[in-house]
């Protein structure tokens, strides 16, 4: 244990491969449960899941054609995540059967294409993740993506609130939700195709919701809810991947473990104040 301890800090191993995971990670965990909170209030949770087959279907095609992943990935995620929110809000096609449909096909497309190829081994970090391979391009989007959403949270939380919550009561205030909307699916459809390299597209919606469900255990507010999911989510993967390094498991599920350990600590905390505050 304490060689990997003395291992894990070495200037070769945290300066070139720790410390860019640690910053992409803590960027994307950051955006996804920061966006998690409204997708989760506005019941759009599993969008997340979809988003990701579709992205694991895209980057498959993209691998097979040897076309640079995240330029392939990217355009469609974000066009089935317009998609997604459309079907969602005007169709009689209900937002969960659209889910399902759009990303099994894309998963299967994917999962299709790359054995065909034989590629199936080449592309399976995109569907179990990889996050100590994150290259310096990953990182430095990443970042920017969470300074965009944290940016976005601060000046734009009145508003955000509104859409959230009541979104026609938003709309006949002025407020354009169809913008807000379209915001929050770009920012999620970058965030998903960016988790995936950390998560893969099995694991990356846990990030998106289980730090919100986490949160509204104890908080009542939707501050309180953003700041704690934030805060959790951060702590859940820097544990997870302590313990992922120490016991030598894979990131993802560690991370996930982490959180859902969280989840069911807030869960009983939450329990025993309601119980207290009715005594």
């Amino acid at each position: 244990m304490f060689d990997d301890l003395r291992i894990m800090f070495t200037p070769e191993f945290f300066g070139a491969i720790l410390l860019p995971a640690l910053i992409g990670g803590i960027a994307v965990t950051i955006c996804s449960s920061l966006l998690g909170v409204t997708l989760v209030l506005k019941r759009y949770s599993m969008i997340g899941d979809g988003l990701s087959h579709i992205g694991y279907g895209a980057l498959s095609v993209a691998a097979v054609m040897n076309l640079a992943p995240l330029k392939v990935a990217l355009p469609v995620v974000v066009i089935a995540a317009f998609i997604l929110l459309r079907l969602s809000e005007n169709s009689k096609l209900s937002g969960d059967s659209a889910i399902a449909l759009f990303s099994t096909t894309a998963l299967s497309v994917g999962i299709l294409v790359s054995s065909k190829a034989g590629l199936t081994n080449d592309v399976s970090h995109y569907m179990f993740g990889s996050i100590l391979a994150m290259s310096k391009s990953d990182v430095i989007l990443s970042v920017i993506l969470s300074v965009i959403v944290i940016f976005t949270f601060i000046f734009l939380y009145n508003r955000i609130f509104s859409v959230t919550f009541d979104e026609n009561f938003a709309r006949a205030t002025g407020v354009n939700a169809g913008i807000y909307n379209m915001i929050f699916a770009v920012l999620t459809a970058v965030t998903v195709v960016l988790g995936m390299m950390m998560m893969g597209a099995l694991l990356i919606s846990s990030l998106i919701v289980i730090p919100t469900l986490t949160a509204m255990r104890v908080c009542r507010s939707f501050r309180g809810v953003v700041l704690t999911a934030g805060t959790v989510s951060v702590l859940s993967f820097l544990l997870g991947m302590f313990v992922s390094l120490l016991m030598n498991t894979a990131p993802g599920a560690s991370i996930v473990i982490v959180n859902v350990i969280f989840f069911l600590c807030f869960s009983a905390f939450g329990a025993v104040s309601s119980r207290s505050g009715r005594s």
